[in-house]
């Protein structure tokens, strides 16, 4: 491998069978020699025949819809999982961030799990040592560095992760967008953290929804869909065909799973409609747009809150709404002349609020608002943002 090359990804695919669970036990090995041979599983490739480089000091936006593969690459990158063809070659320590807690030990305290995974990362003790007290202090969990992280709420899980594996100096930097549970002041502090690893010529790669974090943060980037690589180049360039490739994006969707007997209620289905409720993509200014939502339930025994955002082209937040569901069926208007032209997506989560999350969906239901009818078209390619204004204009000033 050239000596400027970080990673070398030649060839490699990652095979996985639906509707097999693996399990290695002498029980499950012995019950298996009886079954039935007519059994069957289907094959499904989550990645398919990716090949290409990345150098020593870029910054990698990962960039692909729900499902595009992005996470497993991370995965096989990290040395979490293998690939099932292909090769990889990295040159230097890996530290990844990829779901709440990777690589935590769980009955060990937040000052334990700093050392250890300094010591994973090849580190000595006193090399630790030096950056101890900087990884406490970003993360701003001090108070709780020697209670067992298991105690930990996710939020804190995210911010000592993210500080141990930003701060212990590895030659990569591997972040999936489980940065997301932390609170906008922290996330500003990861980037911010992630700019600096950058120009210390280390290299980071990075997977968000958040366009507009991707296009701050990266110089180069990977669109991948459905496993495939369709184009790794200049961030700019990546970002423009992700976006293009959104404009084919269903307005619905539709959940495959059944509901748990233990899950008291789910998404069944979310879509975006018009006034007559037909489902519909694209709107004027001056049209009102509803987003239906109908649910799986099993029993409303707790008070679950159904939180909607949507996003602007770029992932960013435009505004959220909430309420409490007490229906399997709800709908939320958006009231016309309040979305400016642009096209937008949905996040949302059912939870009960300063509790926990039960399910969670993200970049879906897209849809875009045209200003045709509205007054505001005269002022062509203008940005004048997502919102109208709908504000009060006196004349004078308050104090006359």
């Amino acid at each position: 491998m050239e000596h400027d090359i970080a990673i070398n990804v030649s060839g490699v695919s990652k095979r996985y069978s639906i509707g097999v669970k693996k399990d290695d036990s002498l029980r499950t090995s012995i019950t298996s020699l009886f079954k039935s041979s007519g059994s069957s599983s289907e094959d499904f490739w989550a990645l398919k025949d990716l090949s290409f480089q990345i150098k020593k000091g870029d910054v990698v936006g990962v960039v692909g819809r729900n499902g595009a593969g992005k996470s497993t690459l991370l995965k096989i990158l990290s040395q979490i999982t293998r690939p099932t063809e292909g090769k990889i070659d990295i040159a230097g320590r890996i530290a990844s961030l990829l779901e709440v807690g990777t690589g935590f030990h769980p009955e060990l305290t937040g000052r334990e799990n700093i050392y250890l995974n300094g010591t994973i990362l090849g580190m000595s003790r006193k090399e630790v040592k030096e950056k101890f007290d900087e990884i406490v202090e970003f993360s701003g969990v001090q108070k709780f560095i020697d209670t067992p992280v298991k105690h930990y709420s996710s939020g804190m899980y995210v911010r000592l992760a993210f500080a141990v594996a930003a701060h212990l100096e590895p030659e990569i930097l591997i972040i999936d967008e489980v940065l997301a549970v932390g609170d906008a002041e922290f996330q500003e502090k990861c980037l911010g953290k992630m700019k600096d690893v950058s120009t210390q010529g280390r290299t980071v790669l990075f997977v968000s929804h958040n366009m507009a974090a991707i296009q701050s943060l990266c110089t180069t980037g990977i669109f991948l869909q459905q496993g495939q690589l369709i184009a790794h180049g200049p961030i700019e360039k990546i970002i423009n065909s992700y976006l293009a490739s959104k404009t084919d994006a269903t307005n619905t969707f539709i959940s495959t799973k059944e509901l748990p007997e233990n899950q008291e209620l789910s998404f069944k289905s979310i879509r975006v409609t018009d006034g007559q409720n037909e489902p519909c993509s694209e709107f004027t200014c001056d049209e009102d747009i509803f987003i239906s939502y109908a649910f799986n339930v099993n029993t409303f025994q707790k008070k679950y809150n159904i939180f909607a955002t949507i996003k602007d082209k770029y992932g960013v937040p435009v505004f959220s709404s909430e309420r409490q569901i007490d229906s399997d069926m709800l709908t939320l208007r958006i009231d016309k002349n309040f979305l400016a032209r642009g096209t937008y997506s949905l996040q949302t989560f059912i939870h009960i609020p300063t509790v926990f999350q039960l399910e969670a969906l993200d970049d879906i239901c897209h849809f875009t608002v045209t200003d045709i009818s509205s007054p505001l078209a005269i002022h062509g390619d203008y940005n004048y943002g997502n919102v109208f204004g709908n504000c009060t204009w006196m004349e004078g000033s308050l104090s006359e």
